[in-house]
C-alpha cells in the first residue's frame, strides 16, 4: 500500500494549461466557472488523473512497469484563490496475475475528503 498527496494551485493549472493547450477559463476564471454553474475554479480532470498515476509510477519504480491505467471521472477538485487543494492517492494491490507477472492497483483518490476519481485502477508489470 502506499499513499501520496498533492498539492494543486492555481500555477500547476496555469502549467499544465500551457502544457496540455487547455485554456477553459473553468481552469483560471472564477467568474466564469461560476457562471456556469460551476463552485469555481477548478482542476483540469486530466491533470487529476496524471497526478494518480505518477503516484503509481513512483511506486512502481518504473515508468514502463505500468501497462494500463484508467479512471471514471466522479468530481471536479476545487481550487481557491488564494490557497490551494489537496489531492490524495492511496493504492493497493487489488489482484496480483501470477501468469502475466503483474499486478493491479486499486487507487483511490480524493480532494477535500470527497472521492474525485472512481474505478481508478492501473496494471504494473513485475520485474
Amino acid at each position: 500500500m502506499f499513499t501520496r498527496t498533492f498539492t494543486v494551485d492555481r500555477e500547476l493549472l496555469v502549467r499544465y494549461a500551457g502544457a496540455s493547450g487547455d485554456f477553459n477559463p473553468i481552469h483560471y476564471n472564477d467568474r466564469f466557472a461560476r457562471a456556469v454553474g460551476l463552485p469555481g475554479v477548478i482542476a483540469h480532470g486530466m491533470a487529476t488523473m496524471g497526478l494518480a498515476a505518477s503516484a503509481v509510477v513512483d511506486w512502481a519504480g518504473d515508468p514502463g512497469a505500468v501497462v494500463d491505467y484508467g479512471v471514471r471521472f466522479t468530481r471536479p477538485v476545487e481550487v481557491p484563490d488564494p490557497g490551494h487543494a489537496e489531492v490524495e492517492v492511496t493504492g493497493t494491490v487489488g489482484a496480483v496475475d501470477l501468469a502475466a507477472s503483474s499486478v493491479r492497483v486499486d487507487l483511490k483518490v480524493t480532494a477535500g475528503g470527497a472521492s474525485v476519481l472512481a474505478k481508478a485502477q492501473a496494471v504494473v508489470r513485475l520485474d
